[in-house]
């Protein structure tokens, strides 16, 4: 199987900027391009923090209500230094959560939750920038097209994998949704095949209606 990679998945042109780069000129680099955050870097290119709207946004959370209907809002620490920041050095968080090209989505989607964020900067074996990924990237794997998961689960799981002979095993994909229905020839190729399917990508569920050839089970005496 060709399981997609953030390398396949992310975005390589990144707008990144620099550890003395202003607030004004960070929010520009927001709305110009149509993101929610961006990386900050260093002289080498390497990721050293990121900064989101969500920083950003810490100025005006702190700042009174003009039409005094709330009260003044509860910040720890760190938020109110965010609050006073006027470079990307003093707002971003850091350090920054980094992503491999080579990554699965399941690692990069793990990554994404065990941390609590919503993209990844990516970057090579110097620790260099080479792209970001986000949640959005990482759910484009679902809009393959159902044929093309059909086929790919017949032919690289079904016949090279399992060694499956064509026909024996019907495939059917609804909406990302798997049904599998046939015969195999071991009761033990049946969660074997369930399992591989439901690794690859684009598929949101498996139905198995498999069963094998031959009836394994041993009437007993008295049953």
């Amino acid at each position: 199987m060709l399981h997609r990679l953030v390398g396949d998945l992310m975005t390589p042109a990144v707008v990144s900027v620099r550890r003395e780069t202003g607030f004004k000129d960070i929010t520009e680099h927001l709305a110009e391009h149509g993101i929610t955050a961006v990386p900050v870097v260093d002289s080498q290119g390497r990721p050293v923090g990121v900064v989101s709207e969500a920083d950003l946004l810490r100025k005006q959370e702190s700042q009174a209500d003009p039409g005094g209907h709330l009260a003044a809002a509860h910040l720890l620490p760190s938020e109110r230094a965010k609050a006073h920041a006027l470079t990307a050095e003093e707002l971003m968080t850091s350090p920054a959560v980094t992503a491999r090209p080579q990554w699965s989505v399941v690692e990069a989607a793990r990554a994404m939750a065990r941390h609590h964020v919503k993209r990844l900067p990516v970057v090579d074996d110097t620790g260099r920038l080479v792209g970001i990924v986000s949640r959005t990237d990482l759910l484009r794997v679902f809009l393959r097209r159902d044929l093309t998961v059909g086929e790919e689960i017949t032919t690289d799981i079904l016949t090279r994998t399992l060694g499956l002979s064509p026909g024996t095993v019907t495939v059917q994909v609804t909406d990302g949704r798997v049904t599998l229905s046939g015969t195999v020839p071991q009761e033990s190729l049946i969660p074997l095949a369930v399992r591989l399917s439901e690794s690859v990508d684009g598929v949101v569920d498996v139905t198995n209606h498999l069963r094998p050839e031959t009836d394994t089970t041993v009437d007993m005496p008295g049953r």
